[in-house]
């Protein structure tokens, strides 16, 4: 089953590599047994439905959560290893989305309001006020 990240985009299953081993934590005896924990890989670098643009973004935007080009998610939270594993596809689209995604524009700055000012000088004095009464009194 592809895996299905925008309307334009989705992966397909052939590219995705899939691990298992056994998850550390709770589940009593059944832990021993199970290789529930869950690793997804795929590599940006060889993926064949990727333009050169996405491939580009992808590469760096997720630098810091790749190895030699293949993005790996890890998922372990679940008892189940079915469930782990829509963990991880699930984990495996927002990243890739995240990373897609347009650049927010650019903050303009703005000068304060004096309302805004006004309001904030207030507070400031109230708080000190405040802090002044916890003082010991003057030994005059």
């Amino acid at each position: 089953m592809d895996l299905k990240i925008s309307r334009s985009l989705s992966i397909p299953s052939a590219e995705l590599k899939w691990n298992f081993s056994r998850s550390s934590g709770p589940g009593g005896q059944h832990v021993n047994t199970t290789d529930s924990r869950v690793e997804l890989s795929w590599s940006i670098a060889d993926s064949r439905v990727l333009s050169p643009w996405q491939r580009q973004r992808l590469s760096e935007k997720l630098a810091s959560r790749t190895s030699a080009g293949v993005l790996t998610v890890v998922s372990s939270q679940e008892r189940s290893q079915w469930r782990n594993r829509m963990d991880a596809q699930e984990k495996l689209v927002a990243l890739v989305q995240a990373a897609l995604a347009p650049d927010a524009p650019a903050r303009r700055q703005t000068k304060p309001t004096q309302g805004s000012v006004r309001r904030r000088l207030n507070s400031k004095a109230n708080r000190s006020s405040t802090k002044a009464l916890r003082r010991r009194p003057p030994m005059d």
